[in-house]
């Protein structure tokens, strides 16, 4: 009986030394949560980061706009706080990210707030090839200190963006997310470009992007503000003014706008698209005379630009239907806006709802 017992007894501390072995030594879980891995960011700085990233910011809105797309429950921070209707697209859960600043038109970032959130890592927008980008990340990453800082080439190019969302997606773990952003974008890239390229100089539409509470600044062709308009074959009357600035607005003068006669002006200014309609002056244009004034959708994200990134994805396939809307007829803009608005902007429409969005922007119900 006793030697029963004491097989038993050497049975079990074996057992349990295996167990504790197990445990300690194979589970990959542990190597998971502990370790960390090497990542060659976009401007090929080798950067050790966690294996698993939970928690991450960027430091301007372009950046936390894809990360809200493909990772809202991995954003901890954002740069500046949404209105009260914008909320209204915004889950309840989202509503509470602490607000950072970061370094963009502002240049309010506080170091200390950012770190508060308690990021594994930072995201630091550069500009493709630009000189000062590496001097830059390098003054963030000591402020920051222990958080690494991955920089991400500038994803202001609704037409360059994909690289950056994937390789963001990759970074954080989202990768099923970043490609079907992409593949969303890509669909109305190659439909609109198409199209453009069958235009000739004589059939395109003239617009006018009209910015401000009075209209009276704008941004000319190749802007990264009226990107849109050239994206979709659009003649910008304002091609003509401050070319290469592509970053700030150009003030222009009421008797500017009604020379150029745009037979369509598009604004992200609710202020401006609620009066010009009953402004004398703005009436003396094609565009206020025909009823061909649209006011790009403002929530969660605007559409059109402010900030130029990710969100104006959704903005490729409403431009087209502004400016051509007989051209894009097989596009469903009320079905595009629910996948959108379900898939990135995790909030789901009613067809009522997005029929709302679409109407209240100034598109007609025979072009949605």
């Amino acid at each position: 009986m006793e030697k029963k017992i004491k097989i038993i007894i050497l049975l079990l501390v074996i057992l349990v030394v295996v167990g504790v072995a197990t445990h300690l030594f194979l589970s990959p879980s542990t190597v998971e949560s502990k370790g960390s891995k090497n990542v060659t960011d976009m401007i090929n700085r080798s950067v050790e980061i966690p294996a698993s990233v939970s928690n991450v910011v960027a430091t301007s809105p372009p950046m936390t706009t894809v990360l809200y797309m493909i990772a809202p429950d991995k954003l901890k921070a954002v740069n500046f706080q949404w209105t009260d209707d914008e909320l209204k697209y915004v889950p309840n859960q989202y509503h509470n990210y602490p607000v950072v600043g970061g370094w963009y038109g502002s240049q309010d970032g506080s170091y200390e707030e950012f770190i508060a959130s308690e990021p594994d890592i930072v995201i630091e927008s550069i500009d493709e090839g630009g000189d000062g980008d590496l001097s830059t990340v390098k003054e963030r990453q000591d402020k920051f200190g222990k958080i690494p800082v991955v920089a991400v080439n500038d994803t202001t190019n609704v037409e360059k963006i994909g690289e950056s969302i994937t390789f963001m997606g990759e970074v954080v773990g989202a990768q099923d997310k970043a490609k079907e952003l992409n593949d969303f974008n890509n669909k109305y890239l190659n439909m609109v470009h198409d199209k453009s390229s069958k235009l000739s100089d004589s059939n395109k539409k003239t617009v006018y992007y009209a910015q401000g509470d009075d209209g009276l600044q704008t941004n000319p062709s190749h802007s990264t503000h009226g990107q849109l308009i050239d994206l979709v074959g659009g003649k910008n009357v304002a091609d003509s003014v401050s070319q290469g600035n592509t970053t700030t607005g150009v003030q222009v003068s009421m008797e500017q706008v009604i020379s150029w006669n745009p037979g369509k002006i598009i604004t992200s200014d609710p202020e401006f698209y609620s009066h010009v309609y009953n402004d004398s002056n703005w009436g003396k244009i094609n565009a206020v005379k025909n009823k061909e004034v649209y006011l790009s959708p403002q929530s969660p994200f605007k559409w059109f630009d402010r900030p130029v990134g990710a969100n104006m994805i959704i903005g490729v396939p409403w431009t087209a239907k502004v400016l051509y809307p007989d051209d894009y007829k097989d596009i469903n803009m009320k079905d595009a806006t629910k996948e959108f608005y379900s898939n990135f902007y995790h909030i789901d429409l009613s067809d009522d709802e997005a029929k709302q969005i679409l109407l209240d922007s100034g598109l007609k119900e025979s072009n949605l």
